[in-house]
């Protein structure tokens, strides 16, 4: 199903490095229109090109060249044309006369016209460079606009360039040498409102500038809380000295989402959808951002840009936005997660002076992973670990395989092991409440959950120690958790994990962390379903009550709780995301149907996060009410839902 970019906050651009011959600017201009052509049958509405690509960066002397100077100004009129033809605004680099000097500028076009042009900041003039041998900085303009085509357009370093058709967009210029200084003109530029920043550059190759260059580009691009364009010059350019790879990127707040390959002699082109209001959301978030003000005062001068129809989007959305998807970087996400565990953990039983902790193990993936940081402080403090009680109960849904594993678990990692059956207790409770034991209903099941916390509260005042509550950020988001049931503890070490990382966490302490028998364990916990088992087993034995089963999948509510609240995106953008990213396993209806779950779930259940134990923060999501997430628990869901069912 085809969708309107724009609606959706998103706008497709491409960063290119076309074609090139050394001061041939009749093929320059036809190489760039063929690339613009390129891109625009590609639904691009903005394309960026390399630092002097209408005639080439390495001219030289030529640059002082009369003809080629007047025939850049006739390319660029032509250039503009193409513009409208292809309905796509163009960013394109020349050489500009102004006032008797000559200016390494940026050229903006649009909608038919030279809407205006940039002058480079900062001319490098050492090793390599020594681009003041024929340009003048931006600091030497005489006038703010410069005659072309035989009208004044805005020059200088000052312009803003908003589109019309899309507020959220606003593009600032810097060119090459600008963004490798200590404080760059894309950083003012920001602060001034540029959402979408341009650089236009001809950065030679050379060893390990690749990587540098795109962290820099990495890093502005989240320093300024925007996108950024970064289009290169090409091997096109003169190799007298140096060789230049058409190393072009598109970044945004901190992540690249498409590059060129380099050292190619034909056009490439790196193209994204870039999410315009996801940026523009951040910045209001952000009250450092805010507080930020420009050092001058910038002109508007409009554009437009146009808009996209699209099935896909032209960006990566990862299905799991918590778990990375190279192990390398998952494997030391794990490691710095686990670490901030487990530090939080050793604080607190520092700050209290506590050699005792109690928690409840049912051989599940939260409750191992919160043994495991458990261990791990105790390590770290020089505490035994038969400090640690780890108190199993089983119940009317306990199975084998889950009781088994977490009494093998306790055994091999040498904690304190109890085992407390709460049939009997449940039981006599159901008669003081007058409950018929054999409904299996929501009262069946949180008088268990309450039992237990119970039961670990009382043995804590035993050995005068602490509880340590085991339930993840997915099943707060959810409120998938009992009140003043497994809700509540005196710290929570996985209030800030996502379930889809758990798993992934456990795993990785399988394999760094522990070892043998105790890592096999560890693999089988990560291999069994998701369940409270608060109702009775299948007849086999197995488990009964699957959690997924009910509340939906794990990997689609983290994904939503990811867009929800971290992105603060509508349904619909979300729904869309999610087709993008689970289209292969669920329908559309599928997902909607879960999301619309999600929704009334994370709405209905915020009073369980209003008054939720300590527990400490580790990624960029948290629903902790003394920190990120403040939110009335009688808000409506109404508006979210509507615009859900407005999708179709």
């Amino acid at each position: 199903m085809s969708v309107s970019l724009r609606s959706l906050g998103l706008l497709r651009v491409a960063a290119v490095t076309p074609e090139l011959k050394v001061a041939d600017v009749g093929f320059n201009v036809i190489a760039i229109e063929a690339a613009a052509a390129q891109a625009a049958a590609q639904g691009v509405r903005l394309a960026v090109f390399p630092e002097l690509a209408v005639t080439g960066y390495s001219c030289g002397d030529l640059f002082g060249q009369q003809l080629l100077l007047a025939q850049t100004e006739v390319g660029l009129l032509r250039l503009a044309a193409v513009s409208a033809r292809l309905g796509i605004a163009l960013v394109v680099g020349a050489p500009l006369r102004q006032g008797g000097r000559l200016f390494n500028a940026a050229v903006v076009l649009s909608g038919g016209q030279v809407c205006g042009i940039v002058p480079k900041t900062f001319l490098p003039n050492s090793q390599e460079f020594y681009e003041q041998r024929w340009f003048a900085t931006a600091a030497e303009t005489t006038a703010d606009h410069l005659l072309l085509g035989g009208l004044n357009v805005p020059f200088g370093t000052d312009l803003l360039f908003p589109a019309v058709d899309f507020p959220e967009c606003v593009l600032g210029i810097e060119v090459c040498e600008d963004a490798w200084v200590a404080s760059p003109p894309s950083g003012d530029l920001a602060v001034a409102g540029a959402t979408l920043l341009a650089n236009l550059s001809a950065s030679p190759e050379i060893l390990g500038k690749c990587a540098y260059r795109r962290a820099l580009v990495e890093a502005q691009s989240a320093r300024c809380l925007a996108a950024y364009l970064y289009a290169s010059a090409g091997p096109g350019e003169s190799s007298t000295d140096l060789v230049f790879s058409g190393h072009s990127l598109v970044a945004e707040y901190g992540q690249v989402l498409a590059e060129t390959e380099r050292f190619c002699f034909d056009a490439t082109l790196a193209i994204a959808d870039i999410d315009l209001e996801r940026l523009a959301g951040e910045r209001l978030r952000q009250s450092s951002f805010t507080a930020s003000r420009p050092q001058r005062r910038y002109r508007q001068v409009p554009i437009a840009v146009g808009d996209t129809p699209a099935a896909r989007f032209q960006r990566p959305v990862p299905r799991t936005p918590f778990v990375p998807a190279q192990a390398g970087e998952r494997d030391a996400r794990c490691r710095e997660i686990f670490a901030i565990q487990t530090t939080g953990l050793m604080t607190r039983l520092r700050h209290t002076g506590s050699r005792q902790v109690v928690l409840g193990i049912s051989g599940g993936l939260d409750s191992t992973l919160a043994l495991l940081v458990a261990v791990k402080a105790f390590d770290r403090l020089g505490l035994p670990r038969s400090g640690i009680n780890a108190v199993t109960m089983p119940g009317f849904g306990t199975t084998a395989r889950t009781r088994g594993n977490a009494e093998v678990l306790a055994g091999d990692l040498g904690v304190t092991l109890r085992t407390i059956a709460i049939d009997a207790a449940v039981i006599q409770h159901f008669r003081d409440i007058d409950h018929d034991p054999m409904q299996h209903d929501i009262t069946f099941e949180n008088a268990q959950a309450r039992e237990r916390t119970q039961i670990l509260m009382d043995v804590a005042n035993q050995v005068g120690g602490l509880v340590i509550g085991t339930g993840d950020l997915s099943e707060l988001a959810l409120g998938w958790c009992t009140y003043n049931g497994d809700h509540m503890s005196m710290y929570a070490v996985n209030a800030a994990v996502p379930k889809t990382l758990v798993r992934y966490l456990i795993n990785w302490c399988a394999e760094a962390e522990f070892q043998d028998k105790t890592a096999a364990v560890l693999h089988d916990i990560c291999a069994t379903p998701v369940s409270p088992e608060l109702l009775p087993p299948r007849p086999d034995g197995t488990i009964s009550q699957e959690t997924e089963a009910q509340v939906g999948p794990y990997e689609l509510h983290d994904f939503f709780l990811y867009h929800v609240v971290r992105c603060h995106f509508a349904p619909r953008k979300v729904l869309q995301l999610a087709a993008q990213a689970f289209g292969d396993d669920y329908s559309r209806e599928e997902l909607r149907r879960w999301l619309k779950l999600f929704l009334q779930r994370f709405f209905t259940q915020q009073f369980k996060r209003s008054c939720l134990p300590d527990g400490p923060k580790v990624g960029s999501v948290a629903l902790s009410p003394r920190g990120d997430w403040r939110m009335p628990s009688d808000a409506s869901v109404a508006m979210w839902l509507a615009d859900l069912d407005g999708d179709s």
